[in-house]
């Protein structure tokens, strides 16, 4: 299970698989976990505080990485150094995470064209929509598969695998960053369990696919 596929380990391929399948089998548990944060007239963390640091925190959060990251891209450049391991190289495999999984494949792809109507905006939850599972392409207009915001969070593990010292601490902040950020999402009524869970494993696979195919090496988590 720990053989690896494109950089991704077995079980992360499977996990995929496995938890797509059972969205789209038994679109019910997405009804369920909404209800969960959904107190018969609102969802628990709509229009809360909480919500709205984890929701407006993450475009500053990526824009300060990526700027410093292109700062400290052009001082190794012109004093001719490798401060953190900036290089073109890693620059190159920063445009690309940070544009390829959470921009062209969650925005651009799937929230653009799949119509899947938010929590908040279907008839169990108050709304006037009609609820239709992950992976299915609706006429419902909406902006819930995936989660762009979840993706979003998520991307910074990019800059995580770039981490020449306590690699695993920065990933694991990352991963519970995102984690919040996704619960939030949830709690507020504007994104499914599967929205979110979906997004997550686009954003994993692919920064380690291009971390393989830039680096020519593992990433090694």
């Amino acid at each position: 299970m720990n053989k690896k596929y494109l950089n991704v380990k077995l079980y992360f391929w499977l996990l995929f698989l496995v938890s797509s399948l059972i969205f789209v089998s038994f679109p019910q548990i997405d009804l369920d976990i909404a209800s969960l944060f959904f107190d018969g007239k609102l969802f628990s963390l709509n229009g809360s505080w909480v919500e709205g640091i984890l929701y407006h925190s993450v475009r500053p959060l990526i824009i300060i990485f990526a700027l410093s990251s292109i700062a400290i891209f052009i001082y190794n450049y012109v004093k001719k150094k490798n401060l953190l391991g900036i290089n073109s190289k890693a620059m190159l495999f920063i445009i690309l995470f940070l544009t390829i999984a959470p921009a062209l494949i969650v925005n651009a792809t799937l929230k653009e064209n799949w119509g899947r109507a938010r929590p908040a905006q279907t008839i169990n939850f108050g709304g006037q929509k009609e609820f239709t599972p992950a992976f299915i392409p609706s006429n419902q207009d909406g902006y819930s598969f995936s989660s762009g915001h979840t993706a979003a969070a998520f991307s910074l593990l990019g800059f995580a695998l770039l981490a020449k010292r306590r690699k695993r601490l920065f990933i694991s902040l990352v991963l519970v960053y995102g984690t919040l950020v996704s619960i939030a999402r949830m709690a507020a009524g504007g994104h499914f369990l599967s929205d979110v869970v979906t997004s997550f494993f686009i954003v994993y696979i692919s920064t380690h696919i291009l971390y393989r195919l830039i680096f020519k090496e593992d990433s090694a988590y």
